[in-house]
């Protein structure tokens, strides 16, 4: 068993765990190497990173899932019970456990061999999240295809349709259906710039271009691919004077209502 600390001059507290002792050796020495991290702590396995968890306060765990005795799922779900829990990260081979590992509440899902930026995405995202670090947090959400795992960025979601217990994600790349209620979406988004337009719709705010009315019926555009290629959605009347007050208190005032 190791438990390596390391303290450098940023200002998280993070714990690398992976019984593979290479496997955990570079994850340390890539996490090493970003500047938001200030100390660091390791383990092989999961009943040392339980006592080290036991003795300091992280702010973030970069756990690997397929490991003897306790895996990092199990974990995991134990650092979910925690009255303060920290960020978790997991780092592994294997793509097919992202639904489970975002169920649990995973910051982020990272696949080996690990890449430099692709590990400094995640760590910012920490830090965004622990209010340590300055950074635009997009969340990223897994989408599972026919035993292939696409993770999809908020960021590049333009709006979201209801399907019953489902939503469909319209994003730059196609549409993408996941198994979240709207209702969870509008909740975990309303403060990142998207709001309900609709009982099926939520929508980016910053692609609004305009409103237009029809007969009595209020439509949204939202900018489609390209500058000039519009999607129009329907407003439920609860919604349009809400939905006129964000767009005027927005940072971006190119929308018009025709």
């Amino acid at each position: 068993m190791t438990a390596e600390n390391y303290a450098a001059g940023g200002v998280l507290r993070v714990l690398a765990v992976d019984d593979e002792q290479p496997a955990l050796d570079e994850l340390v020495y890539l996490l090493r190497a970003q500047p938001e991290i200030g100390e660091l702590h390791s383990a092989v396995d999961a009943t040392t990173a339980l006592r080290l968890l036991g003795a300091h306060q992280f702010h973030a765990v970069f756990l690997d899932i397929n490991m003897p005795g306790l895996d990092g799922m199990e974990l995991a779900g134990i650092l979910a019970g925690f009255a303060h829990p920290p960020a978790m990260v997991f780092v592994t081979a294997h793509d097919d456990r992202a639904v489970s590992a975002f169920d649990l509440g995973a910051v982020d899902y990272l696949l080996k061999p690990l890449r430099r930026e692709r590990l400094g995405e995640a760590v910012r995202r920490i830090g965004a999240a622990k209010g340590a670090a300055g950074s635009d947090q997009s969340e990223v959400i897994p989408v599972e295809l026919g035993g292939v795992t696409t993770l999809v960025h908020r960021s590049s979601v333009r709006w979201v349709e209801a399907e019953g217990d489902y939503a469909r994600l319209h994003t730059d790349s196609g549409a993408h259906l996941v198994r979240i209620p709207l209702s969870a979406l509008e909740s975990r988004w309303q403060d990142v710039g998207f709001l309900r337009v609709h009982r099926s719709y939520l929508v980016a705010l910053r692609l609004v271009t305009g409103l237009r009315t029809v007969g009595t019926a209020t439509m949204v555009c939202l900018r489609a691919d390209g500058e000039t290629a519009t999607v129009e959605l329907p407003v439920s009347r609860r919604h349009v004077r809400e939905l006129k007050q964000r767009l005027v208190r927005g940072p971006r005032r190119t929308w018009t209502q025709r």
